[in-house]
């Protein structure tokens, strides 16, 4: 029995979900990006053949998009998503050859991630320890820009995750995989001082470090608005959120060490060369210190 292109995309997440242990955000993505080729070729084609589809009909997809003003990131996503779908079905024998491999897409050019200067940041964690949530979100702040953390990592951390005497914390980054990262000292200074609050607030004793008064797992979403709540009142007019956070961590202790593979590993970067963006921020504050401070640099 011959089966269908849902049959197959079913299998293929099904796949990418169990034995390459992708994560759950990135599974939604492949979905969303499989449907949209599967219901456009399915209203061009009505009675499909699996094994007709081509590089123009692939071709055609990414135009409509394109058309529809998607950006050339989003293509190129699509791009990938359709291209890594087809080999699959190439490996299981359900086509011959992927049509997507002879498609090209816009060129992507990679826009330098934004940083908060090291006044800034210590400006955002100088909060004023008037309250509970206080101290809970001054922990997290700490967290995020001691040990360069992905909002879902430090949402999903619980107690036994932090090891205070080696002041190291064990994460689960993307693909399920475990790292182990340093904590600074001004970091678990405010976790000491949350867990003694964190521990009488956790009635169901489900042993996440960062909750909510009702004793429930603090949400990725409620993290991103206290540090805006925070931003804005320590008067910060930049739009801050973790991943800046993060940026901001990889880029001061990279300007710090020059040690770009060490900074890899606490980042959980897969491969290096998306560390190596850091650098170029590294070079780009440089050439602003070289006008500002060079004799022949200066303009008149």
């Amino acid at each position: 029995m011959k089966m269908t292109l849902e049959a197959w995309k079913k299998e293929y997440l099904d796949f990418c979900k169990n034995q390459k242990n992708l994560a759950t955000l990135t599974l939604k993505a492949y979905q969303r990006d499989l449907d949209a080729f599967i219901g456009f070729y399915q209203l061009k084609s009505p009675s499909y053949k699996l094994k007709k589809i081509s590089d123009e009909d692939v071709s055609e997809f990414l135009v409509a998009q394109y058309n529809n003003k998607i950006s050339p990131k989003s293509l190129a996503r699509y791009h990938s998503s359709i291209k890594s779908f087809f080999d699959y079905l190439v490996r299981k024998k359900g086509i011959k050859s992927n049509p997507a491999h002879l498609v090209m897409t816009p060129k992507i050019h990679n826009k330098l991630p934004e940083v908060l200067d090291v006044d800034t940041v210590a400006r955002l964690v100088n909060i004023p320890l008037e309250s509970e949530i206080a101290i809970r979100d001054k922990a997290i702040i700490e967290l995020f820009y001691s040990s360069g953390l992905r909002l879902s990592e430090l949402s999903n951390l619980i107690w036994h995750n932090l090891d205070f005497d080696q002041a190291l914390i064990t994460v689960v980054g993307k693909g399920n995989k475990q790292r182990v990262v340093p904590v600074g000292r001004f970091a678990l200074q405010a976790l000491k001082q949350w867990q003694s609050i964190a521990l009488v607030w956790d009635i169901e004793q489900l042993g996440h470090i960062f909750i909510s008064k009702r004793s429930t797992q603090l949400k990725q979403r409620s993290i991103q608005q206290r540090i805006k709540y925070w931003a804005q009142r320590q008067g910060l007019w930049e739009r801050v959120y973790p991943h800046l956070l993060r940026h901001s961590f990889a880029s001061h202790v990279l300007e710090s060490s020059e040690d770009l593979r060490a900074v890899q590993e606490m980042l959980g970067h897969a491969d290096i060369s998306t560390t190596q963006i850091y650098t170029h921020l590294n070079f780009q504050h440089l050439a602003k210190v070289y006008d500002k401070a060079h004799p022949r640099a200066r303009k008149k």
